[in-house]
């Protein structure tokens, strides 16, 4: 559960505030009915007629057009021990969870507009287990409306060996399962593409390439604490009960704002007392607001001075050690779930300010994001901005109250 979100307009939660089925964390719970289904007759169709006779009964189905004369319809019958939840972009009925695309902290409004989504109108799957210990598994693709799923003569489709049909949606589902779980010695994982059966596969060469990566059969679709669910658009993690247990609550990081306000650090220059603001207010910048050199790490409060005519605009030459760098306000991380430990708030992320304990600042600075259909880049997990600097992140050095 959980997601990335994106600074000063996300942080622990979405530009417009938790609507509906569009929120900044979905939780799951035991349906008081189970919905899960699971496949079952298999038939192989010459005609669209008969296909659209078979998609129309009422049941579950997906159906893999292998060529105009041709298409297998696989029926999917009701599944007394499982739960199934439903992301995507639509704001369908079928849909339990609706994703919208993260915008980069770095990107303003006007281009946050022109972007055409990548993320699927209904992306994935969650199928969960009803009974302990309630296994949950992802599947790429979603049933629509019709309760189908259609992968049409131009999406990546194939017959196992053992006979089944399965398939890859057009952007994909890639997931990564961290190394070790989701602890202070957590490591990165390998990310793999999701099919549409739960299969486990390397990746393509490209998002949405025809040619599907490699089987890796010693993994399996099981989410973990931990595991990123990328959807080209939208970054989930997934937080299992028991991890969440052992997890810092808004309540333990408002204690660390308050006790790191209590210890009045002061502006070295200025020697006027800053604080981070109330959790609450986190959308302005307030006057005693600590500001940052993300070259050195230094905090100030915030001033006009430092300028230099060589440097971009946001970067300022830091009076206590000359380092030239970004100058930033800094900003409390607030959504709990993307903390791997309860340290105090000691380093920021590079360069949008975002602040956290050491350990889960270490941990997300080595994680390649998704980013569009090519690239991986490691970006802050409170506000989606790509991540610069050495280390992608900065010890802060706080100096403490003169009398």
């Amino acid at each position: 559960m959980g997601s990335v979100t994106s600074s000063r307009r996300y942080n622990g939660a979405l530009p417009n505030g938790d609507r509906g089925r569009r929120k900044s964390r979905f939780a799951l719970y035991k349906r008081p009915k189970a919905n899960g289904v699971k496949p079952s007759t298999v038939h192989v169709i010459s005609t669209p007629q008969a296909s659209k006779a078979i998609s129309c009964k009422g049941q579950h189905s997906i159906s893999y057009t292998l060529s105009r004369n041709q298409t297998v319809v696989v029926e999917y019958t009701h599944d007394k021990d499982t739960d199934m939840f439903q992301v995507g972009r639509s704001t369908e009925s079928p849909i339990d969870f609706v994703v919208t695309d993260t915008i980069s902290g770095s990107q303003n409004n006007d281009e946050a507009q022109i972007t055409q989504s990548t993320i699927s109108r209904f992306a994935c799957r969650i199928v969960c287990d009803r009974n302990e210990p309630y296994t949950a598994r992802i599947f790429a693709a979603g049933f629509d409306s019709s309760k189908n799923i259609f992968l049409g003569e131009k999406a990546a489709k194939w017959k196992n060996p053992d006979g089944h049909m399965d398939g890859l949606t057009t952007n994909g589902v890639l997931v990564m399962h961290p190394r070790g779980g989701f602890t202070e010695e957590s490591q990165p994982g390998v990310w793999r593409e999701i099919s549409v059966c739960g299969d486990v596969y390397t990746l393509r060469e490209t998002r949405s390439a025809q040619q599907r990566g490699k089987l890796v059969e010693t993994e399996t679709n099981v989410l973990q604490d931990g595991s990123l669910i990328d959807l080209c658009g939208a970054t989930l993690l997934w937080r299992t009960a028991d991890g969440l247990f052992h997890t810092p609550t808004q309540k333990h990081i408002e204690a660390l704002r308050q006790e790191i306000n209590a210890a009045r650090p002061q502006c070295p220059v200025g020697l006027n007392t800053l604080a981070f603001p109330s959790i609450n207010r986190k959308e302005v910048v307030e006057e005693k607001q600590p500001w940052a050199y993300l070259s050195c790490g230094h905090v100030h409060g915030y001033h006009n001075w430092g300028h230099r005519s060589d440097t971009e605009a946001n970067e300022r030459e830091c009076p206590m050690c000359r380092t030239v760098g970004p100058y930033v306000p800094l900003w409390l991380g607030c959504e709990a779930g993307f903390y791997v430990d309860a340290g105090p708030p000691t380093h920021a992320f590079t360069p949008c300010g975002h602040v956290c304990s050491e350990k889960s600042a270490k941990y997300w600075s080595q994680i390649p994001l998704p980013h569009g259909t090519h690239a991986f880049h490691a970006a802050c997990p409170f506000c989606a901005t790509q991540l610069l600097g050495e280390q992608n992140c900065i010890k802060l050095i706080f100096q403490g109250p003169v009398d």
